[in-house]
């Protein structure tokens, strides 16, 4: 059906008809608006056709005044979006009609209705943008409506609302339904300013507004962008993660006790609390170690905050080295552009990577690919300000575990000219201008700037930018009780606003589809942090990340969930899943949720202890009696090694590993054996060494240094060197390192409670679990969980080193190793609360590394010419690479996401993953030909699906010892292969 549109000009003013949809109705506006300036009262203009599309009612303008309307029979249809009711287009003569009450009709004309002359609102959700002289005793201006001003002033008394006309302030409104407080303003003044285009710029009205369409660019082409494929050495030793110095084999064993006595725990474990999210301890570390207030990195841009600083998160590139790499919130990323790349910017630069994008290594003998790398240094669009420029600096605050501010000064000392809120997830880039002027860059060039005619929210102006890549992106404006900011096109590359600007900028990708009506309902609102909550129910975990947000407090924020998100989610956050989705570097596809919170639901692995354990059959504490028989002579063998010697290394990563196989052996003599008398004999010595730590009187004890707020080797402090003991001072793999010691140490305290208590022995352990893994603000010595990242669902290892690929994890098996230690800490010690919170974390990183590190080959998250290689070598932000720091033997890269075997192993590396594993890279013979301890690795892995051969390679008697890691022993191996039923 075809409708046209007349309008009688009553004066002479410029008209606007505004769109207005359902309120239920979210879809892409279907409407356009045309602003015509008319010079002569009284004149008939031709304002086109609205017509029946596919997509709803479209409005095509027409082009010139005429003297006298045709004959009109037609009329509007009921349910039309048109935002004016014009006299001959209503369902009876003379009167205007607004649609069933859905609708606003903008502008009344005198004489068109049989009503009083005035201004009328639909059901008070109107925003009528024309009041003239003619029919209200105002002087024609602009207004709106709902107290969502758009430009200043309130109207005439037809409305439900009641306005406080402001300017420059925050403003609030009351219409019977509910109050908005607006806090996004300042007390700068507005001012204008000309703004001139140095091409020739097209201006064309279409469907989607105006458009301003730039000239073709014949000399420059897009920026494509960089990638790295070589590994950055910086903070990343090559040392292999084994214990490689040879284990000299007892010349005697040692006795056992005289008088065994059997484990009898006198720790009481409480409920865990309704919120499991409680501190650890908030008192001081214990006095053996010493503090210092200096660190080696320092604290670039770092404004005062009460509380330590994440050193492993995703946003540390703001406030180290160059402070122009990358911030990856998937799924985009963020990066100061510092006057650098295309654009020569100093303003925030704004990239999304699509999948096609990205740039893929050679392959390997498997067939798969070696990495893939996404493309940096692409500057899609920027936000910056005509004040930013050579002086600029960068500063941070508000720093959490899941947000940051990031803020762009014109100068040092001067307030931010633009504030970046970061959050993980976040649907928006947002930048709040604070009086500054706005400009929009780009390093890969404008083609066209559409303004949209069509206001989907008060306040807002949108405009759609389509680049010269073809990619379309959408910038909103929101600026309550502000005028609307107007930009010019100046060049291909560069567009400013034609003032200064109170209020926010927010960027969006549309990748088509339902985007572009999700993002018009959702701006405004921008998240500002997010809180962590958790709860359990027996074997059931829950958590919840709560965000809080800026803004629009009445629109409901549009975040992104990477795919082990949507897989967990509860019904409710499930019900809030949308059908748009944006590509990530890494992590698949990021599918949007629109919702403030989500919640999501994991099984947790409550009967897994220190015995073999799998999914399938729990926890096998009671191993055969030919089992108990070959293991008991080995297991005293390994039991009487030098445990001093082998655990006093200048590194805590490997002083650790000993310190864990000692451990080991001692627990699987005590539980697994029955030799109780011999696992104390053992236990004594395992505590004189562990003391050497607990002490703090290793060759590089410990420091808390307080620059950061964290616990550190001083290996870096007395050397020099940032890659002592794998980078452990500048906080690189502290769950790894710290994890070993906890996982020994439970063991400990498992098995004589009478440790904890002594020495301060707890409050040490305590310390290395507040320094990795504290869960609570209230404790002001540690930063939230330093490594594992909740929002991806695993750890990163990567310190405080710059890097343009981002934070970085090598080994996925001591990262669960790390979470299993925790677990089974809290166990020893009584702490539900710590329990529970590992159980939690073990389960969400089982399913993210079988998701983005541990590849089957049903995996549609990875490239389908990627997952060939089973693992992911060294998963980055930026990029994937099928490799290790320390080389590129295939039984390394693979081997660093098998050790330790622990109970854990069975959880994160199913059964099918395994098998497909070995028989792309380890059957047929090729296992036996590996050296060294890899080889024992190997087989202890293969436990996991074929324990038997397992079990055969480690009894045999002709077994070499220097297949064993030193980090590792042939006893724990046999128990591990015996618990999984591979004995005789």
């Amino acid at each position: 059906m075809k409708v046209l549109v007349w309008l009688i000009v009553l004066q002479g003013l410029t008209v606007s008809a505004l769109p207005r949809r359902k309120r239920a109705d979210y879809s892409t506006p279907s409407i356009t608006y045309q602003t015509i300036t008319i010079p002569n009262p009284g004149t008939l203009v031709d304002l086109g056709v609205v017509q029946e599309s596919p997509n709803g009612v479209l409005w095509v303008p027409g082009p010139v005044p005429v003297a006298t309307p045709p004959p009109i029979t037609s009329s509007a249809r009921s349910h039309s979006q048109l935002s004016t009711v014009f006299q001959y287009l209503t369902e009876s003569t003379s009167t205007i009609t607004s649609a069933e009450g859905y609708f606003q009709p903008s502008t009344v004309f005198q004489g068109s209705t049989g009503l009083t002359p005035t201004i009328i609102s639909a059901e008070g959700y109107s925003q009528p943008s024309t009041v003239f002289r003619s029919s209200t005793g105002l002087t024609p201006t602009i207004i709106s409506a709902e107290g969502y001003p758009q430009l200043s002033t309130v109207f005439q008394s037809s409305t439900r609302s009641t306005f406080t006309t402001i300017s420059a302030g925050a403003y609030s409104s009351s219409n019977g339904r509910e109050t908005t407080t607006h806090t996004i303003s300042t007390s700068k003044s507005i001012s204008t300013s000309s703004v001139t285009p140095i091409v020739s710029v097209v201006t064309s009205l279409n469907s989607s507004g105006i458009a301003q369409i730039l000239p073709t660019l014949s000399t420059q082409t897009p920026a494509a962008g960089t990638v790295i494929t070589s590994l950055a050495t910086s903070g990343n030793p090559n040392s292999a993660p084994l214990i490689n110095s040879p284990i000299p084999t007892p010349t005697s064993i040692i006795s056992p006790t005289g008088s065994a006595t059997s484990v009898i725990s006198s720790v009481v474990e409480g409920m865990p609390s309704d919120n499991i999210f409680q501190p650890v301890a908030t008192d001081a570390p214990p006095p053996v170690i010493s503090s210092r207030s200096d660190h080696p990195v320092p604290r670039l841009g770092i404004e005062p905050q009460n509380s330590p600083i994440g050193t492993n998160k995703f946003y540390a590139n703001f406030f180290l080295g160059s402070q122009s790499a990358a911030t990856w919130t998937h799924p985009y990323s963020v990066a100061w552009a510092k006057g650098g790349g295309a654009s020569s910017s100093w303003g925030m630069s704004i990239s999304h990577i699509d999948a096609n994008q990205r740039v893929f290594g050679p392959n390997s003998a498997a067939g798969a690919t070696q990495y893939f790398i996404n493309p940096i240094g692409i500057q899609s669009l920027i936000l910056s300000a005509t004040e930013l420029g050579s002086q600029t600096t960068l500063s941070t605050d508000t720093i959490t575990p899941l947000s940051i501010n990031v803020n762009l000064s014109p100068s040092p000392g001067d307030a931010p000219a633009i504030i970046f809120p970061l959050v993980q997830g976040m649907g928006f880039v947002t930048g709040i201008y604070t009086g500054t002027t706005p400009i929009i860059q780009t390093g890969v060039f404008f083609r066209s700037i559409t303004q949209s005619p069509y206001t989907m929210k008060p306040g807002v102006t949108k405009y759609t930018i389509l680049l010269e890549d073809g990619e379309t992106w959408l910038l909103y404006a929101y600026s309550p009780g502000q005028p609307p900011v107007q930009f010019t096109v100046v060049s291909n590359s560069l567009v400013q606003a034609t003032s200064n600007f109170n209020g926010i900028i927010q960027i969006a990708k549309n990748p088509g589809g339902d985007a572009e009506a999700l993002y018009d309902h959702s701006v405004g609102a921008y998240p500002v942090t997010a809180a962590l909550s958790g709860s359990v129910n027996g074997a059931t975990g829950s958590y919840t990340l709560s965000f809080s947000k800026g803004g629009n407090q009445s629109s409901r924020l549009l975040m992104f969930a990477l795919p082990h998100h949507v897989q967990s989610f509860d019904p409710t956050t499930a019900s809030a899943v949308m059908n748009v989705q944006l590509d990530t570097t890494t992590k698949g596809t990021a599918t949007a949720v629109f919702a403030d919170s989500w919640t999501l639901i994991e099984s947790l692995p409550t009967t897994m202890g220190f015995a073999p354990w799998s999914p399938s059959y729990g926890a096998q504490k009671t191993l055969s009696v030919g089992a108990v028989s070959a293991i008991q002579v080995i297991a005293a063998s390994e039991v009487s090694q030098d445990m001093e010697a082998q655990s006093d290394l200048n590194s805590m990563y490997y002083s650790g590993k000993a310190l864990a196989k000692f451990a080991g052996i001692v627990y699987t003599l005590n539980d697994l054996l029955g030799n109780e008398a011999l696992a104390q004999a053992g236990l004594e010595k395992l505590k004189t060494a562990f003391g050497r730590f607990a002490n703090n009187t290793q060759q590089y004890p410990l420091v808390h240094e307080t620059a950061w707020g964290g616990v550190v080797s001083s290996a870096s402090y007395t050397t020099g060197n940032s890659g002592d003991d794998f980078g452990n001072t500048y906080y690189n793999d502290h769950h790894f390192h710290y994890g070993y010691f906890i996982y020994a140490a439970s063991v400990i305290g498992y098995l004589d409670p009478s440790w904890l208590s002594a020495n301060d022995n707890k409050a040490y352990i305590n310390t290395l679990v507040r320094d990795i893994a504290n869960p609570s603000s209230l404790d002001p010595y540690f930063p939230i969980y330093r490594n594992f990242d909740w929002y991806n669902g695993h750890s990163w290892a990567h310190g405080l080193y710059e890097s343009y690929d981002g934070k970085d994890e090598e080994s996925s098996s001591e990262d669960s190793m790390s979470a299993y230690a925790l677990k089974m800490w809290g166990r020893t010690i009584g702490d539900s609360n710590l329990e529970a919170r590992s159980n939690l974390q073990l389960a969400i990183t089982a399913r993210s590394l079988q998701n983005y590190f541990l590849y089957t080959d049903s995996n549609i998250i990875e490239p389908s010419n990627f997952i060939g290689n089973k693992v992911s070598g060294i998963l980055f932000e930026n990029k994937i690479d099928h490799t290790t720091y320390f080389g590129a033997n295939i039984e390394y890269i693979q081997g660093i996401h098998m050790l330790p075997l622990l109970p854990s192993s069975t959880l994160t590396r199913t059964k099918d993953f395994v098998q497909q594993e070995w028989d792309a890279f380890f059957s047929d013979g090729r296992a036996e030909a590996v050296q060294g301890g890899w080889k024992g690795i190997l087989f202890a892995n293969l436990a996991i699906v074929d324990p038997s051969t397992a079990w055969s390679f480690f009894s045999n008697s002709n077994f070499d010892a220097g297949w064993l890691d030193g980090g590792a022993s042939r006893t724990w191996y046999l128990a591990l292969a015996a618990g999984l039923g591979g004995a005789p």
